[in-house]
């Protein structure tokens, strides 16, 4: 039975894949893809054949994956950072039933949240939540229920999808709200192109992340009210000072 290999390929660089997830793609005859993220690692891997589709092609895409491997192919599918957060683990799962020859594996990769924690500090040290601003799947309504009930919950939060030619306020609305239950004081911090060619990270409080522009490439952290910045990094405690 060939394979489908899932795979959470990190930030992007070569340094960032996981020794499973350098294994599978050695072992791949196919890599399929979102376009930026083959091109990513073309450059490892020049020679194997590779399938690609833009923004909107994720279904068409898995699809093709499973198809490729009922055929008897080793096909890996990657996705940045992991391949079950916001990744195509769960459309491959939920079509795999369709496809029951192909055996389907799921790599767990660095996702942004900690990729760009690391870069700030340890703003993720206690309890915290992962909320995507990108509204093309979820209805605002819900985006926003989710960000009040995160600040009202004192977690620390990372956004996803901050930000986009067509979200360009998103991330604007999403500090809004949080202003109505957090002190503008609070804070946040950005981590921009991470494990890329112009990587940088800032810390930087509430009211300021208010203003501040941000794009599909950056990742943003809201502390919760234990959140301190200690030598220019952003911390949160777990406790064991106390």
């Amino acid at each position: 039975m060939a394979e489908l290999y899932v795979i959470g390929m990190g930030p992007g660089d070569a340094q960032s894949l996981t020794g499973t997830a350098r294994s599978a793609l050695d072992r791949a005859e196919l890599i399929c893809g979102y376009t930026l993220y083959v091109e990513l690692l073309r450059p490892l891997y020049p020679d194997k054949e590779t399938y690609t589709t833009g923004m909107t092609g994720e279904l068409a895409r898995c699809r093709y994956c499973l198809e490729q491997a009922t055929l008897g192919k080793t096909v890996a599918l990657v996705c940045s950072g992991d391949a079950g957060v916001y990744g195509m683990a769960g459309p491959v799962l939920e079509l795999a039933p369709e496809y029951p020859e192909a055996k389907v594996e799921i790599i767990p990769g660095v996702t942004a949240a900690l990729s760009g924690a690391a870069l700030l500090g340890a703003p993720l040290g206690h309890d915290f939540c992962v909320i995507s601003l990108s509204d093309r799947l979820t209805d605002w309504t819900i985006i926003e229920k989710r960000l009040r009930m995160a600040a009202r919950g004192d977690f620390a939060i990372c956004l996803y999808n901050p930000a986009s030619r067509h979200r360009a306020d998103y991330l604007k609305r999403a500090c809004d709200i949080l202003l109505e239950e957090l002190d503008g004081a609070t804070v946040c911090g950005l981590a921009r192109r991470i494990g890329r060619e112009g990587e940088s990270f800032r810390v930087l409080d509430l009211n300021s992340l208010c203003e501040t522009e941000a794009d599909m490439f950056t990742t943003v952290f809201i502390g919760s009210t234990q959140t301190r910045e200690i030598a220019g990094r952003m911390v949160t405690p777990r406790g064991y000072r106390a």
